[in-house]
């Protein structure tokens, strides 16, 4: 099973249509919200039978739990983020097997595929299998960990009201997350570097190192059954290779090659981390090599044009995915987006500064907005282009505009923050890019009700 035809259908004709505007995950507020809305029909809570022993599990969390049966067991390949999600998916797979849970596989470590294990496990505690360097996931230093979750709640808008909310590009828009990560078991079996085949249950899997979305992911391949569990590092999106709540550099080319890896298999069922699975040998392989391709040629891009003398802010707006790719409706930029990919892999290989002398020492941003000020002939003059910019929806503009006016102390300082606020959901509402769109409103939603600092970071 992959996207319903009429769906597929409906994002390509709109996604044709967003590809008229400015290259960006900007479009029409209707087509942004109608392209958003179809890909809500992708987690759509449901169990879908996708071989004759295995079963995948949609919806019931933001990411996918999967059933295999075997002859005096069944096996658990990733675990949603707590006990209470994991546990109605175990009722529902139930009315497939009623047999004993005999292992449990987390595909990587991400909290949302390792949380709610006790739920499968019950007393029992079965084997539990991951990679020798699953914990590896995130990587960023825990002391960042408080901008970290401020940064994390807007990006999935967890804070968002039901009017505002629309989903978060692979996942529903709410999620119950009040006892996440409860329910986490720690591996025993460790898989090593080169991979593992074995048999559990009298069904032969094979584990494969496949590093992308983390440092520790792995895919697994059932090759009686031809069914691949992809993990993380393959959901009908454009894939995250960076996520704005904050993340450490993800190795694309590694990413890149290991859905390569995938496609070699040219497996019968696809089964993401998220999202519907796919079924038909043709297809699945096809959006493998399609989404390898994709990683690949933003990587080169960028770093053709990093090596050119190109900075992060050029090239963001001129990498582009090949035309043959820009329209699959598995690689629309609901989740991931490209400009932030291309930052991110200029940032991993070179670090931030982008080899222009003059951003070696920027002006302090108190500095810079006295002098911008002066250009513009005054504060007055610069309120006065500010506020033209938002009554022209040139929304980009009036943000940095307001940015510079929240520094000068002869500023309207409440004027600059009320047009930063509207001008954060003129952006939100063109956006089909789920992750941009939930941190612009939830940014103005800080902003209004006071809870962000007089600098408003």
């Amino acid at each position: 099973m992959h996207v319903p035809s009429k769906t597929a259908c409906l994002l390509l004709c709109l996604t044709l249509t967003a590809a008229v505007a400015n290259g960006q995950t900007q479009v029409d507020p209707d087509v942004a919200l109608k392209m958003l809305n179809s890909q809500q029909q992708q987690f759509e809570r449901q169990v879908v039978k996708v071989a004759d022993n295995v079963f995948t599990a949609v919806g019931f969390h933001g990411a996918n739990t999967s059933m295999i049966v075997g002859t005096d067991g069944i096996i658990i390949v990733d675990t949603l983020r707590g006990p209470s999600s994991a546990a109605k998916a175990l009722e529902a797979f139930r009315e497939y097997s009623d047999k004993p849970v005999k292992a449990i596989i987390y595909t990587h470590s991400h909290g949302d595929h390792i949380g709610g294990a006790t739920a499968f496990a019950g007393a029992n505690r079965p084997d539990i299998y991951a990679t020798e360097t699953f914990g590896s996931a995130e990587g960023v230093n825990k002391v960042v960990n408080p901008v970290k979750m401020k940064r994390n709640v807007r990006q999935f808008g967890r804070d968002l009201s039901a009017v505002e909310r629309t989903n978060r590009g692979v996942a529903p828009a709410q999620t119950a997350d009040g006892d996440g990560g409860k329910g986490f078991l720690p591996p025993n079996m460790l898989i090593p570097k080169e991979g593992l085949k074995t048999t559990i249950a009298g069904v032969d899997l094979e584990f494969h190192i496949g590093p992308g979305e983390t440092d520790d992911a792995m895919f697994i391949w059932l090759p009686e059954e031809k069914v691949l569990f992809a993990g993380d590092n393959f959901y009908s999106s454009f894939p995250n290779l960076y996520a704005i709540r904050g993340t450490a550099y993800r190795d694309v080319l590694k990413w890149s090659e290991s859905v390569a890896k995938m496609a070699e298999f040219q497996p019968h069922v696809l089964v993401p981390g998220h999202t519907m699975p796919t079924q038909g040998q043709e297809t699945a392989t096809a959006m493998l090599k399609d989404y390898s391709e994709s990683i690949r040629s933003v990587y080169d891009q960028t770093v053709a044009g990093m090596n050119a003398g190109k900075g992060p802010d050029q090239l963001a707006h001129e990498v582009k995915l090949p035309e043959h790719l820009e329209n699959k409706p598995y690689l629309i930029e609901f989740y991931g987006s490209v400009p932030h990919a291309v930052r991110a892999i200029n940032s991993g290989l070179l670090g931030w500064y982008d080899g222009n002398p003059t951003t070696l020492n920027r002006l302090a941003p108190r500095t810079k907005a006295i002098k911008i000020s002066k250009l513009a002939g005054g504060t007055q003059k610069l309120t006065e282009q500010m506020e033209a910019a938002l009554a022209e929806e040139d929304y980009q503009w009036a943000l940095e505009l307001s940015d510079h006016l929240k520094w000068l102390d002869d500023a309207d300082k409440q004027l600059a923050r009320k047009v930063k606020i509207q001008a954060l959901r003129g952006l939100a509402a063109r956006e089909y890019n789920a992750p941009n769109r939930n941190y612009y409103l939830s940014y103005a939603n800080e902003l209004e009700s006071g809870q962000l600092s007089e600098v408003w970071f």
